[in-house]
């Protein structure tokens, strides 16, 4: 496979997967410019052995699709699951206030099995982020330092019972929301019962950003 080859497999990937130059670049510890320079400029002329083997999983293909040997054992990366980079975004919810899909606050990446993270959502993996929780208002269901997972394709347009992160008054919040079937209205939730909630909010005054679709945490 010529170099020019590996460059337009790598092109018609990011434009199918809907990803971006930099955040692959990003993926590889490269600046974010490296793939997009790459890809366009032809700097530099190959993908060293690397970044080629770290994309081929990333994307869940052979090596040899990106110009690697013609048998090598990631050919079985076809049939087997590859890891999926989830942003650990530096932002805290309950928390706020503060900018949530700010890309210059992504601190670390996660990687999450591929098909396991296809389980618990339907959304593209740009979507998806990982924040810190602050606070005690919703244990038991979540603990103060958790580590949730919110999906920001399942927001406002398929709204329905569950934990969401929601920005209200430019803070931002992780609450349950309960909408109501015959209104445009909500009840926020906190499932600690020392904390308030609002039974009765009008959704156009809420920032709904994304469903809670999993947790972790450190056990104590």
């Amino acid at each position: 496979m010529t170099n020019v080859d590996q460059r337009a497999v790598l092109e018609r990937l990011i434009q199918e997967r809907r990803e971006d130059y930099a955040s692959l670049s990003r993926l590889i510890g490269r600046n974010s410019a490296y793939i997009q320079q790459f890809i366009r400029r032809g700097v530099p002329k190959r993908l060293s052995e690397s970044d080629r083997h770290t994309l081929a999983r990333y994307f869940g293909i052979s090596e040899v699709e990106l110009g690697g040997p013609g048998h090598d054992s990631s050919d079985a990366s076809r049939t087997s699951s590859s890891l999926i980079p989830v942003p650990r975004l530096n932002v805290d919810a309950s928390a706020g206030p503060g900018a949530f899909n700010d890309s210059e606050s992504e601190n670390a990446h996660i990687g999450f099995d591929e098909r396991w993270l296809r389980r618990v959502s339907r959304s593209k993996s740009s979507d998806l982020s990982v924040i810190k929780v602050q606070g005690d208002s919703m244990t038991p269901t979540l603990s103060d330092g958790d580590d949730i997972l919110v999906d920001a394709g399942d927001g406002v347009e398929r709204l329905r019972d569950g934990i969401y992160v929601l920005r209200r008054d430019d803070v931002l919040l992780v609450k349950r929301i309960a909408p109501s079937p015959a209104s445009r209205r909500i009840i926020i939730q906190s499932d600690n019962d020392s904390y308030p909630s609002w039974p009765d909010c009008e959704l156009a005054d809420v920032d709904i950003i994304g469903r809670v679709v999993w947790v972790g945490r450190r056990l104590r």
